[in-house]
Parts: C-alpha cells; structure tokens; sequence
C-alpha cells in the first residue's frame, strides 16, 4: 500500500495537491498578472483569498480521501476475500460458485468437499486459490 515510513495520511494528502496544481497555477498566474500592472492587493484580501483556498483543499480532502482507502470492488483485487461454495470437490482442484459465476479453483489446504464454504485467497489466471472459510 504505502512505502516503508510513509504514512497513508501523507499519500492522500499528496494526491489531493496533486488534483489542486491547476486550480493553484491559474491562481497564481491572477496574483502575477496583477503584480505585473502594478495592481496593490490589500492585506485583507490575500488572508480571505488564502482561507478560502484553504477551506477548498480541506472540503476536496474530505472527499477525495475516503475513496482512496475504500477496498477495491473490480478486478483481481475484488474478488479476494470472497466467499464461494464448492459445487465440485476439490482435492485439491475442482469448481467453486461465487455469486453466479463459476470457477476452477485450487484448495491451498487439503480435500475439500462440495457444499463446503470457501474463501477466495489469490487468482491465478482463471482459477482461484482458496482456503476453507472460518
């Protein structure tokens, strides 16, 4: 997930900033146009412009972030942990049902018997490894 002494909070962070370069560029271009015709921006403005700024980049953060820690559901990674149930023994290959779909799968721990629940540990091509649910 995050590298070795980075913490996940610093990785959401940076992707937010990330999706704010445009907005701060075009904001910062508007502050250099005005600086190059010589147009004073008083104080009160720059701490209002710099609070809203900053009230954006909380309001995106707090939208953006739980996303980005949500369990993949498509894919590969969505189908790990998945319960199935075994339709044809497996010693230790044989077919398993998840949801409507069936698929070969491999028992990582001995015989299996039909009817018995598993859950989905890796894939491997088109069959999934599994182990039996506790």
């Amino acid at each position: 997930m995050s590298k070795k002494g980075e913490s996940p909070g610093m990785k959401a962070w940076l992707i937010v900033l990330v999706a704010l370069i445009d907005d701060i560029a075009v904001l910062a271009l508007l502050f250099f146009i005005l600086w190059a015709f010589d147009v004073d921006i008083p104080l009160y403005l720059l701490i209002i412009i710099g609070l809203a700024a900053g009230t954006v980049i909380f309001f995106i953060h707090r939208a953006i972030v739980p996303s980005l820690r949500r369990k993949k559901i498509a894919g590969k990674e969505g189908m790990i942990g998945l319960i199935g149930e075994v339709t044809q023994s497996l010693n230790p290959q044989g077919v398993i049902r998840v949801g409507d779909e069936y698929w070969k799968a491999k028992s990582l721990s001995g015989d299996i018997d039909i009817g018995e629940e598993v859950e989905i540990i890796n894939i491997d091509g088109l069959r999934v490894e599994v182990n039996p649910k506790e």
